[in-house]
């Protein structure tokens, strides 16, 4: 008989480990995409730095060109066209890379605090006195991957729609400036 319990107290013991490493696991997942985030957000930072400077560079050669006349219209605007091109290809790949290390982790935070609540339920039932002792079922220690619901992914359409309205906005703004600049 005590044979039989000192194997249940391992079997107990070894179930808490695997819930502690699950949650330390998932804890670090979260740093880990936290930290690609912060990274793709800086990239995508440099990446609008340079455009604008490329796109003032192109504006400036514009308005300091005696060449250039309104016959000669179409050159800086397809250029512009090609590079606002670029660019938007360049940025849905990197808010798609944004927001797939976003749900990610919040996927990981999710089954975070499920296997967090579910160790703390563990423990107080262990902790009680023998009087009230509350057997373990094989599915207290099961954690399964927590996914949000869909009504999440409204906040990444959102996102998107900020950044290619402004980007639209911007590239209108450059054409309809050449246009002023060379034919008037």
């Amino acid at each position: 008989m005590a044979e039989y319990e000192r194997q249940q107290e391992e079997a107990k013991e070894r179930a808490l480990e695997a819930v502690n490493t699950i949650i330390q696991l998932h804890f670090e997942k979260t740093l880990e995409k936290k930290r690609a985030i912060d990274q793709q957000k800086k990239d995508l930072q440099k990446l609008f730095q340079l455009f604008f400077l490329f796109l003032g560079l192109v504006f400036l050669g514009q308005a300091h060109s005696h060449r250039l006349q309104c016959r000669h219209c179409w050159i800086p605007i397809t250029l512009l066209s090609l590079a606002h091109l670029i660019f938007y290809v360049s940025v849905a790949q990197t808010l798609r890379c944004i927001n797939g290390f976003k749900y990610q982790r919040r996927c990981h935070k999710l089954t975070l605090g499920l296997a967090t609540e579910r160790l703390r339920e563990i423990k107080i039932r262990l902790s009680a006195p023998n009087g009230h002792y509350d057997p373990l079922a094989l599915d207290d220690f099961q954690i399964h991957y927590q996914e949000p619901p869909d009504t999440y992914f409204a906040k990444f359409k959102r996102n998107w729609a900020l950044h290619f309205a402004f980007l639209i906005f911007i590239y209108a703004f450059m054409i309809s400036s050449s246009v002023v600049l060379l034919c008037f």
